[in-house]
């Protein structure tokens, strides 16, 4: 998808409250309608918009549409603006050799493991993925044997599920 046709997209006000409310949680074209306060025709043809430029998506039960934002293209997009170095590690060393290279990344010790607990003061949890792949190792004890492209992206909680708890007497 085109960042220009992305960016376009976003422009306007009411399409970045739609596409905040769908990061949120999957809806209904009319109860979108209603949540922001405008007609379904008018919310259906900025959703028309959003859906062309990647931003959208829906998931059709029954004869019904429900929409949700597509959280993958939005990241992409972002792809351009993301901070890239070059550092070099010693043969035999790990990516958290890399790491302490670098200005603004923040490390914690919690037992055997390293986790990155902030970057440039930006607090959060962090994981890591090698070549576009999410390893099954801690990062301190990740080596790797070839160059490789390391991502470090910030888990932002997106809500999936709603569960109220009862406790029975």
């Amino acid at each position: 998808m085109s960042n220009n046709k992305i960016f376009r997209a976003l422009s306007c006000q009411k399409r970045m409250q739609i596409m905040k409310i769908l990061l949120n949680r999957e809806m209904h074209l009319s109860a979108l309608a209603k949540e922001l306060e405008i007609s379904v025709p008018v919310v259906s043809r900025h959703v028309k918009l959003l859906e062309s430029a990647g931003l959208i998506q829906k998931r059709i039960v029954g004869n019904v549409h429900l929409l949700s934002a597509a959280v993958e293209n939005l990241e992409e997009a972002l792809e351009p603006f993301i901070e890239e170095s070059v550092v070099e590690i010693q043969k035999h060393g790990s990516l958290f050799d890399a790491l302490k290279q670098l200005p603004g990344v923040d490390v914690q010790k919690v037992g055997n493991n390293q986790y990155i607990t902030s970057i440039n003061g930006e607090k959060g949890y962090y994981i890591y993925e090698v070549d576009g792949k999410p390893p099954d190792i801690p990062i301190n004890e990740y080596k790797p044997k070839k160059n490789v492209t390391l991502q470090v992206k910030k888990l932002v909680p997106v809500n999936k599920k709603k569960i109220a708890v009862k406790i029975s007497l």
